[in-house]
């Protein structure tokens, strides 16, 4: 038993440890401010992505769409179930 629990807290702070890093990449003020600064380019960006995504692969745009629609559908059941 003494074994499983010292695998469990080392794996438990390698966890911690990898949280800690992996925040330096994710949503911190860095990006809010390049979006705050670049906001217009940004979303210039994603409506050609969109426009290109059309002409390119309709069936990867429509799958987007569907997963969106489940997604919304999902968090209103989750809701009227609340």
């Amino acid at each position: 038993m003494d074994n499983k629990d010292e695998k469990i807290v080392a794996l438990q702070a390698e966890i911690d440890s990898l949280k800690t890093k992996l925040e330096k990449y994710t949503n911190n003020e860095r990006h809010r401010k390049y979006y705050e600064k670049n906001k217009e380019r940004v979303k210039e960006n994603a409506k050609q992505y969109l426009n290109r995504l059309k002409e390119e692969n309709p069936d990867k745009l429509k799958e987007y769409r569907h997963r969106a629609y489940m997604k919304r559908k999902e968090k209103i059941t989750n809701e009227d179930n609340l």
